[in-house]
Parts: structure tokens; C-alpha cells; sequence
């Protein structure tokens, strides 16, 4: 059974854990509390992901996917509380960023600050046609702080990026699959269940394969070509003599869909 939370509900659905920003009263703002837990569930996630093999990310409610870090309690946050609340998004972006299992957001809403740096730090994202997405934090005297100026141009492009980041203008769903931050806009009443029948999708091919190959991915986005395909080889090499390979092979040899164990 996974941990109970406060502020995360998490559900598991066979080998898809189901991750839901659970502060609707607070547009899902991230407290202290919240990210202490996403990172208390991204680190055993990275420990030991069981069964699990993908994750969908969202926000409870209908309005709000996440409506960035919680401005009224950062207002009462002594010094020592605002350092703290620091390393902790740090932490939250670089565990996102790492985390071994591939972790799909399905956007039900407004996306703001660094609820837009959470979707830009995971491997990709769908949204429903009324989400919303803006990086303000330039209009509210600060910098980004959890990784947008590093994720949000790889996604979109530097142009695109120096446009979004410095106005921190609000921009819809459909600018936001034109310009490579979302992969697909749905309906909002669909959205949850597209984004776990890609998740169900994933979750139903080789464990191994997908770790190794999203490592892979995740090179490319710094590396050139043959850095890249040198650490593709490697890769592939474990895979190409694990025990799914060979369930594979079998599998197609006798015409039946293959029953993976991640090894």
C-alpha cells in the first residue's frame, strides 16, 4: 500500500500510480507540506518502484492544476523557513527530472509558476482545452527558481522561452501544443483518461527497456550526436540480454502478447 499523505492523494491502478495535487482549497499551491511529500514520494519512487511502471500527475478540482508555490504562507516564512522552502523545490525538480519511472501530467487547469515548471520538468504532459499556463515570476519580483529557464527552452525553443519567461503572460492550451509544451489538448472530461491509457500504453511494454531508453532520452537533451549514441549503446546492452528480450522473442514467435517482469 502506498504512504497516506496530507496534501497528495495516490492511487495505484495495476502497474500506473495515479498522483493527485490534493489542496483544491488553495488552487493546489505548493506548501512546505506538499513538498515535503512530492519529494518523500519521488525518492521512493526512485528506491523502489515495485509495480509500478508510469505515473500520472494532476491536480484535484476542475479549475486548477497546480497554482505555483503557496504565496500565503510564504508571506509568515521566517528566513530560515524560506531556505528550507528552497532546497526543497530544488530537490522536487531535480528528483522530477531523475525519476527512473516516466511521469506523464495531465493538465486540468490553470498551470502557474511552478505548477508550469512541474509540467515542463516531466516527461511530457496532456491538457484539457481549459488549461491555462503562465511563468509570472517576473511580474512578482523574482526570477524562476525551479528550472523553467532550463526546461521551457528545451521544450519550446530559446525565442519561445525569452517570450514566456520575461512578459509572464498567461497562454492557453492550444499555444501551448503549438509551441511543444503540451504533446496533445483533449476535452477537459476526457483528459484524465487519455493520460492513463498512455500511461496503461507504456506501462505494458518491457520495465527495463523503458528505464533504459528514457535514459537515453534524457541524455540527448545535453549531449551531442555521439555522446548521445554511445550512452544509447550501453543502454541497449542490458536489455539486449535480459530475460523481457527473450519473453519477447518467444512471444512473437508464438503469436501471443509477451508477459514482461522488468528483468
Amino acid at each position: 500500500m502506498p504512504p497516506r499523505y496530507d496534501t497528495l492523494l495516490v492511487e495505484t491502478l495495476g502497474h500506473v500510480q495515479l498522483l493527485t495535487l490534493n489542496r483544491p482549497a488553495s488552487g493546489n499551491a505548493i506548501n512546505l507540506a506538499m513538498a515535503e511529500e512530492l519529494n518523500h514520494w519521488l525518492w521512493e519512487l526512485y528506491v523502489d518502484a515495485g509495480a509500478t511502471r508510469c505515473v500520472v500527475l494532476t491536480g484535484a478540482g476542475e479549475r486548477i492544476f497546480c497554482g505555483g508555490g503557496d504565496m500565503k504562507e510564504r508571506q509568515t516564512m521566517d528566513p530560515s523557513a524560506v531556505r528550507r522552502q528552497r532546497a526543497l523545490m530544488e530537490r522536487l525538480i531535480r528528483q522530477l527530472t531523475d525519476c527512473p519511472v516516466p511521469i506523464i501530467a495531465a493538465v486540468n487547469g490553470a498551470a502557474v509558476g511552478a505548477g508550469c515548471e512541474i509540467v515542463a520538468a516531466v516527461d511530457f504532459a496532456y491538457a484539457s482545452e481549459a488549461a491555462r499556463f503562465s511563468l509570472p515570476e517576473v511580474r512578482r519580483g523574482i526570477s524562476p527558481g525551479a528550472g523553467a529557464t532550463q526546461t521551457i527552452p528545451r521544450a519550446c525553443g530559446v525565442r519561445r522561452a525569452r517570450e514566456i519567461i520575461l512578459t509572464g503572460a498567461m497562454f492557453s492550451a492550444a499555444e501551448a501544443l503549438e509551441w511543444g509544451l503540451v504533446n496533445k489538448v483533449v476535452p477537459a472530461a476526457a483528459l484524465l483518461e487519455e493520460t492513463l491509457g498512455v500511461a496503461r500504453m507504456i506501462a505494458s511494454n518491457a520495465p527495463l527497456a523503458v528505464r533504459q531508453a528514457k535514459q537515453a532520452l534524457d541524455v540527448a537533451e545535453d549531449a551531442d550526436f555521439a555522446t548521445g549514441f554511445r550512452f544509447e549503446l550501453m543502454a541497449h546492452a542490458p536489455t539486449a540480454r535480459s530475460h523481457d528480450r527473450q519473453e519477447a522473442l518467444a512471444a512473437f514467435a508464438e503469436k501471443r502478447e509477451p508477459v514482461f517482469r522488468g528483468e
